[in-house]
């Protein structure tokens, strides 16, 4: 009788770690965490005239998103140098679970169909990704993908501010995953 009470009791107590949800995150294949960025992804407004150098967004794939999710939106950051925002791309349809490499600079663009980028006043003026403009030092980027309550972020347009922006998809966001890169 013992022995069926802790059979019992030890089934119990797996059922809920086989039935807990997986982890949510974010991926590239272009790129390991933590790892060296390829120069295809770096900037080419620093002036120099390295050919490596095309300004593509990485490819970028999550997984494990919360159930909830209506849409998602990607924020990537220099994180040595106050926080820099270099990308925002939101109203990312929640049927999505990847971004293709070098995601057109435009504010619509086609892929994914439906969502919209913030406009990039820097080093480079341009609607969606500026990648890394480091030449004498090495920088972490991050790269964050927010799964977000609403469908799309109504109160933001063509012309809202990469902070204003990330403000509001901070406000939505009911879970996030990170990656970083190195260059």
């Amino acid at each position: 009788m013992f022995c069926a009470l802790f059979a019992l009791g030890a089934a119990c107590l797996s059922a809920p770690a086989s039935a807990e949800q997986t982890a949510f995150t974010l991926s590239s294949t272009a790129f390991a965490d933590g790892g060296l960025m390829p120069k295809v992804h770096e900037c080419t407004s620093g002036g120099g005239n390295d050919p490596a150098k095309k300004n593509e967004s990485p490819p970028l794939a999550w997984s494990g998103a919360p159930a909830a999710a209506k849409s998602y939106a990607i924020v990537m950051r220099d994180l040595d140098n106050a926080n820099l925002i270099h990308w925002v791309i939101y109203d990312i349809p929640a049927s999505t679970a990847s971004l293709p490499q070098n995601v057109r600079h435009v504010y619509r663009p086609p892929v994914p169909a439906g969502s919209r980028q913030v406009y990039y006043r820097g080093s480079a003026s341009l609607y969606g990704y500026q990648g890394p403009c480091s030449p004498s030092t090495v920088n972490t980027y991050e790269f964050v993908v927010h799964a977000l309550d609403r469908a799309s972020l109504t109160g933001l347009n063509s012309g809202s501010s990469t902070q204003a922006a990330a403000r509001a998809i901070t406000a939505a966001s009911i879970g996030s995953a990170r990656i970083t890169g190195e260059s």
